[in-house]
């Protein structure tokens, strides 16, 4: 059996993580990712003691699946501390801070990141979004362009559902990387242009990313 807190990071922290996973996996995946930002990652993957952990450990920041049902007992003890709540997919989440299931670990680090500053959460796109020929449905997580289904990686995903959700806004590249990679030093910009250009290529003709000279890009609507 997992042991109920496991400690991820030993150096440079830039504040404590509480993850309430009960399955080990994805709590290895999230401690993986949050780790790798520099957080102090604590794990607990026996829910019933999610609320204990939280009196002791007194982190900056938990994220908790939702599905455990011990919402209220962590919310109760976390008091002030913000709860990155991790909801089925197409489920409201019961605080300003969600990240739905199955989720792309840079979402999840750039939503505790927002937690650690007490920003909210940018609206996040749902249902079916358009752009020319092109249609991205949030929910299935899935891309056609003028009827034929493309296969897109999680982070091209993402970049292109949050270009679509804010049709002819303009992005730099380190804007895009804290919103889609959860970090802007995380990555070099260079990592922004290899993946428009590989959404580029996977979309043809019908993409409808934009590039701004000497700023960024943006997606026609």
């Amino acid at each position: 059996m997992a042991a109920d807190v496991t400690q991820a990071s030993e150096t440079d922290r830039d504040g404590t993580v509480l993850v309430v996973e009960h399955d080990p996996g994805v709590a290895d995946l999230a401690r993986l990712y949050l780790a790798r930002e520099g957080f102090d990652v604590q794990l607990v993957t026996e829910p019933e003691r999610a609320a204990s952990a939280v009196r002791r450990l007194k982190p900056d920041v938990v994220v908790l699946d939702v599905s455990s049902g011990v919402h209220q007992a962590v919310a109760d003890a976390a008091g002030a501390i913000p709860i990155v709540c991790v909801v089925p997919d197409g489920a409201p989440g019961p605080g300003p801070y969600t990240v739905p299931r199955p989720f792309s670990p840079r979402v999840l680090v750039s939503t505790v990141a927002r937690a650690l500053r007490r920003q909210e959460p940018e609206p996040q796109p749902e249902g079916l979004l358009r752009a020319g020929q092109v249609v991205l449905d949030a929910g299935a997580r899935t891309v056609a362009a003028a009827g034929t289904a493309k296969s897109l990686t999680a982070t091209e995903f993402d970049l292109l559902a949050f270009l679509m959700g804010r049709p002819g806004r303009v992005f730099t590249r380190e804007q895009l990387l804290s919103a889609v990679w959860g970090s802007a030093e995380s990555a070099g910009t260079r990592t922004v242009d290899v993946h428009i250009a590989q959404l580029r290529a996977k979309l043809g003709a019908l993409s409808p990313l934009r590039t701004v000279r000497g700023i960024g890009y943006a997606a026609d609507p």
